[in-house]
Order: C-alpha cells, then structure tokens, then sequence
C-alpha cells in the first residue's frame, strides 16, 4: 500500500477533509482509543513548538503508541552537520510514522521522499501547515455547524503566516466562501494565493482597518507578526502592533462569530477578549488533540 504523508493541504481531498472531521468528533467523545498500541512515533522538531509537539505528543499517548525524537535540532547530529536526508534515512528505520517541523519551506516534502514511512508535516518555514488547517477546520465545524457560505476575515501576517496560506486552500473546497484580507502593506497575503482565488472565482477583499467591517464576519482568524520571519529588527517594530483586538470591537458582531488564533499571541488579540464567548482559541488548541487523533489514526490506517 503507497504510504499516505500529509505535506500539504492539498493532500487531502474535500472527502478527506470530511472524514477528518468525523473522526475528530469520534476522539473527542473517546480520546483513549489505543490505536497505537506497540507503534512507535518519531516527533522531529528541528524549531521550537509548543502547542503543534504537545498535542501530537498528547494525541500519540492517548492512541498508545510510543515517541521518539527532539524538540530542538541543537539536541541532535544536526549540530555535527549531518544532513536532513541522512536524519530521515536514519528514523523512518526506527518508527512507523515520522511527524516533522521544520523551518526550511520545501523540506517535509523532501523528507517524504526520503522517508520509508509517512510523513506528517508540522510545518515547513512559511510554507504550509496542514495539521493545524484541520484542526481549525474542526473548529469552525463546530461552531458554525457547516463549512458553506462563510465570511472569513484573516488578520495580521499574511505573507508568512503558513496557517491562513494552508487554511484559504482548504477552505476554497466549499461552497461560496468570502475572503477579507486585513494586513499592513508589507505582509499582505502573496499573490500566487489571490491568483488562486480568481481563478477558482472566490471573492476576496483586501483592507488596511476591520474596525468597521467586523460584524460581517464570520470567523476572525487573528495572527500574530513573527519576528523570527523577519531579518530586520526595525522592520518587525514597525509593523508588530499594527491590530490589537479589543472586547468593546465585539459588540456588533454577529452571535455565531468566532475569533481563531493559532498562538501563541503576543499583543493581537488583548486579554479583555479572552472573557467573551466569542473568544474560541484556547478550545481551537484544545481540538488540536483531537484533530491529531484523527489525522493520525487515517495516515496509518487505523479506522
């Protein structure tokens, strides 16, 4: 059987995207389903996480099954200069699945290709992030009960964030989304990504304020401007404060809406918000086990 890595988002299909979501659902209801019971799990972190390796880690524990690896590349042969290829040679010996974060874009697809076995992508510089689309696929299933004819807002760092580029593919599967970009001049979304969007004849709208537009929204996805993206400190203090959320720009918003984040958040989102009902992403981390759960389970084969 051809061995089923997840790269991209693109990888999967709408139909896949679905059953993710069942089986998300199924783990939430029972997360200690031992599916991996004698399986053993490599963890390669070669750039700091938090949520993204606790989770899996998390996820890996309740199914059962056994890791391996680091969290840092300075507490690995990387730092005697062994290459990328002859690390994923070497693990994908010792496990059955290989999950991968990685700041260099390009490399987990590399790594697929060197690997023996599956490989998850946990993330590839400012590339794709495909793990964390499900999840907030998850999220948004479950607050607004249908993927069809929602208004997204995306907010902040749209060039490199990798998790709105991987969510606006995933997304564009369904019916009749609308789009608004709201991000300074210098980190609005690329172009490639909009050229899609015109292609496929997705409305998009791109804006400087979302003061006055918010109560459209349907889901606000708030990101935060990532200083380790930017070579010039300069740069990166003139434009990391440029939105703050705040409770009272909430109060004509509509009752289903809910406020997205990836975290961690530095100053985008202030902690008024975290009080209102609308404010979703602790729990959106919290279905990151779930969502995990499930990715897993379906790249092995497991249900």
């Amino acid at each position: 059987m051809k061995k089923k890595d997840l790269i991209s988002i693109m990888d999967y299909s709408k139909e896949e995207y679905l059953r993710i979501m069942d089986l998300a659902a199924d783990f939430e209801k029972n997360p200690n389903q031992k599916l991996l019971e004698g399986k053993v799990v490599a963890s390669l972190f070669f750039e700091p996480s938090t949520r993204t390796r606790l989770s899996f880690e998390t996820a890996i524990n309740r199914m059962g099954g056994r890791i391996i690896g680091f969290s840092d590349a300075g507490s690995s042969s990387v730092t005697k200069g062994e290459t990328l290829h002859d690390t994923i040679r070497m693990v994908s010996q010792y496990a059955d699945l290989i999950v991968m974060r990685h700041p260099l874009e390009g490399s987990a697809r590399y790594a697929a290709e060197v690997s023996n076995v599956p490989i998850i992508n946990a993330g590839d510089g400012a590339n794709q992030h495909p793990t964390q689309t499900l999840l907030d696929m998850y999220s948004i299933i479950k607050t607004q009960k249908s993927f069809d004819d929602l208004n997204i807002f995306m907010v902040g760092d749209l060039k490199y964030g990798r998790t709105v580029h991987s969510l606006l593919m995933a997304m564009s599967q369904f019916n009749n989304p609308i789009f608004n970009f709201i991000a300074p001049e210098d980190l609005q979304m690329p172009e490639e990504y909009k050229i899609y969007l015109r292609e496929k004849g997705i409305r998009y709208f791109e804006h400087d304020e979302f003061t006055d537009i918010i109560s459209e929204a349907d889901i606000v996805y708030m990101t935060r401007v990532q200083k380790e993206r930017f070579s010039d400190p300069i740069e990166y203090e003139r434009v990391k404060n440029v939105y703050i959320l705040r409770n009272s720009m909430l109060k004509n918003t509509k009752d289903n809406m809910r406020i997205l984040h990836p975290l961690p958040r530095v100053n985008e989102i202030h902690t008024d918000v975290d009080k209102n009902e609308k404010a979703y992403y602790f729990t959106q981390a919290l279905n990151g086990v779930f969502a995990r759960e499930a990715i897993i389970a379906h790249t092995l084969n497991l249900k």
